[in-house]
């Protein structure tokens, strides 16, 4: 709660590439419902492959794996978890399932978030869902084998306090718009790792409340871009951004602006590939017509052509018109009258 306390996080200057990286990412946020309108599914195929990255991802970066020809029937449930590495795989999937579902019905809590760590180990036997009995410490493993403590978490006795303070204070500073949501959940995440409250599966626990925070605050990439891969591919960057920013943190003398940047980037890659992805795959031969006859499924019984150019922004009008020729020859809509104003209707509609 350290980086909440008195409004420290307010007194951090703000760099302009921190500035542009916010705007940037607002701006794919507001392109967002453009993609769902246009391409229902290509998102299907990517939340599909999102769903098992990220189960796999987080749970690799950890140290913990599992056979390439089982993580998909795995994350699809047509198996059983046979070891250990498996079970803490599937209990990492029914938590990431509950977030992509229920997450506007989520409140952020203490007992949410053991409840979280309970469900990351309910096939294993072992007991989660408390906070840590004992101080922990977060190690580095050099080279020649030796331990040494990069980090030393808020002691087991503290911990109780620390993170009710740390769920009051993130929740307030929300409510009354202190800054911008993205920075206060960069934050959150940040000072929740450095309380490190569970004896194991902290950094778990941590992309997962990423992923509903973002989701609550309108940023719904993860659903389609495994956020836990991208970590993963950058795992040098983010163990040294969480290094710097925790130098003096119990003291609130640390810097967040390293963590800041290395969270912004990281949500910024995920953009950039979700647009990089939907473009591609929707760029491909017969995509917009599907594109165009999955909109006609949507709108009323009977339309305008003006009104399919709104339900498919980005295509065009030649395209259009070829796939309503399509359709009609398929005679699954007709024309009822003349010229560019004249009403469609799907045939069978008016029997309905």
């Amino acid at each position: 709660m350290r980086s909440f306390e008195h409004d420290y996080l307010l007194e951090t200057p703000l760099s302009h590439g921190l500035l542009q990286a916010m705007r940037a990412i607002g701006e794919f946020r507001g392109r967002q419902s453009l993609y769902h309108e246009q391409s229902p599914e290509v998102l299907e195929t990517l939340r599909r492959v999102a769903m098992v990255q990220s189960a796999e991802s987080s749970n690799r970066i950890e140290g913990i794996t599992v056979a390439p020809g089982r993580i998909e029937p795995l994350i699809a449930k047509k198996v059983k978890p046979r070891d250990r590495s498996e079970q803490e795989v599937a209990g990492y999937r029914d938590v990431l399932a509950t977030i992509h579902v229920n997450h506007r019905k989520l409140q952020l809590s203490t007992e949410l978030i053991k409840n979280w760590h309970r469900d990351l180990y309910r096939f294993t036997g072992e007991r989660g869902g408390e906070w840590k009995s004992k101080d922990n410490a977060i190690l580095e493993v050099l080279p020649d084998g030796r331990q040494v403590v990069r980090f030393q978490p808020v002691s087991a006795l503290a911990t109780p306090e620390f993170m009710a303070q740390l769920v009051t204070l993130f929740t307030r500073a929300l409510n009354e718009r202190k800054t911008d949501p993205l920075l206060l959940i960069a934050t959150f995440v940040f000072d929740f790792e450095c309380i490190h409250p569970f004896w194991d599966g902290n950094g778990r626990i941590g992309r997962l409340l990423t992923l509903l925070l973002l989701y609550q605050a309108g940023y719904e990439v993860g659903r389609y871009i495994s956020l836990e891969r991208i970590v993963e591919e950058s795992k040098e960057t983010y163990y040294e951004a969480l290094l710097k920013s925790s130098q003096g943190w119990h003291e609130a003398k640390h810097d967040l602006r390293p963590w800041w940047n290395y969270f912004l980037g990281m949500l910024t890659a995920a953009y950039k590939e979700f647009e990089g992805r939907v473009g591609n795959l929707t760029s491909a031969r017969g995509a917009k017509r599907e594109m165009v006859q999955n909109a006609v499924q949507r709108l009323p019984d009977r339309f305008r052509f003006g009104d399919l150019q709104r339900a498919c922004p980005g295509v065009s009008y030649p395209t259009l018109k070829r796939a309503l020729a399509d359709l009609q020859r398929q005679k699954k809509v007709r024309c009822l009258g003349k010229g560019r104003d004249a009403e469609w209707e799907r045939i069978g509609s008016a029997n309905r």
